[in-house]
């Protein structure tokens, strides 16, 4: 009701019509005509409860605006929340695989140490054998350059004898032999 009031003052203080003295309520003049259907619309407004219909409106959009805000709020944390545990799941994951990576390489360390160590035992292996093999053919060839030497030794021998040796010189040798073998017998 003030506003109402105070503009019809205000028509009535700031009409040109007023400053030519003119009659002001009249239904010729135009001024007072149009502040009549002001005042008329005004109340109009008033009488519909247009200000709180708009008022409601407005609390009604700042109600809706609040509430996406605090969802909005709540959404954010939620996503804080979220990004928070999936950084911490992230570090986890990565302290994870550089144990595993870690363990891995000590693993493969391991092996190498391993394998060096099966490597000498069969390079050893190898070598005895191998030395055994050589010890064996030495061996084998010393008992065959012997074999051989005796054989030659006899074969020459028996040349030498039989070219020297006559008939009565080996019916003597063979009584000498087997007297001593009656010898031992006995």
């Amino acid at each position: 009701m003030r506003l109402t009031l105070t503009a019809v003052l205000a028509g009535m203080i700031a009409s040109p019509a007023l400053a030519a003295g003119d009659v002001f309520f009249s239904l010729k003049n135009t001024d007072f005509v149009v502040l009549l259907a002001f005042i008329l619309f005004i109340a109009v407004l008033f009488y519909f409860k247009v200000p709180g219909l708009l008022g409601g409106m407005l609390d009604k959009r700042a109600d809706t605006i609040k509430s996406e805000l605090e969802e909005a709020r709540a959404l954010r944390e939620e996503a804080q929340t979220l990004l928070a545990s999936y950084e911490r799941k992230q570090k986890e994951v990565q302290d994870q695989a550089d144990r595993i990576v870690t363990a891995a390489k000590e693993e493969a360390k391991a092996a190498a140490a391993q394998a060096q160590v099966d490597l000498a035992k069969s390079l050893e292996r190898r070598m005895a054998a191998a030395e055994d093999q050589i010890t064996s053919a030495e061996a084998a060839a010393v008992k065959e350059v012997r074999d051989q030497a005796v054989t030659i030794a006899v074969a020459a021998a028996r040349d030498v004898i039989a070219k020297q040796m006559t008939a009565t010189d080996g019916n003597k040798l063979i009584d000498d032999a087997i007297a001593q073998v009656g010898d031992k017998l006995h």
